[in-house]
């Protein structure tokens, strides 16, 4: 590899573990349980493209395999908390 694709590469490392802690706070802050799922699937989203971007820096296929794996168990995740936040907004409609 270059120097300039691991000096790219580093870079983008670096943002994308920025936009991951940037997602924490709004994960740890968020004022609504949406506000809280969004924050986390981001940080999924975020994760995935850290597991490709090091797989590109060592040049190993193993971190692809990471990033099937935590997308389709974030896919999974969104959609039962969605139903989980569905539920409890049924639920307080029923209860007014």
């Amino acid at each position: 590899m270059t120097c300039y694709l691991v000096a790219s590469l580093n870079i983008a490392l670096a943002m994308v573990a920025l936009a991951i802690a940037i997602g924490f706070i709004r994960l740890w802050r968020g004022p609504t349980l949406a506000d809280r799922v969004v924050a986390l699937d981001m940080m999924t989203a975020a994760v995935i493209a850290f597991c490709g971007l090091f797989a590109v820096r060592m040049q190993t296929e193993a971190y692809l395999d990471i990033a099937v794996v935590l997308a389709l168990a974030s896919f999974v995740s969104v959609v039962a908390l969605a139903r989980y936040a569905e539920r409890q907004a049924r639920k307080s409609d029923t209860d007014d």
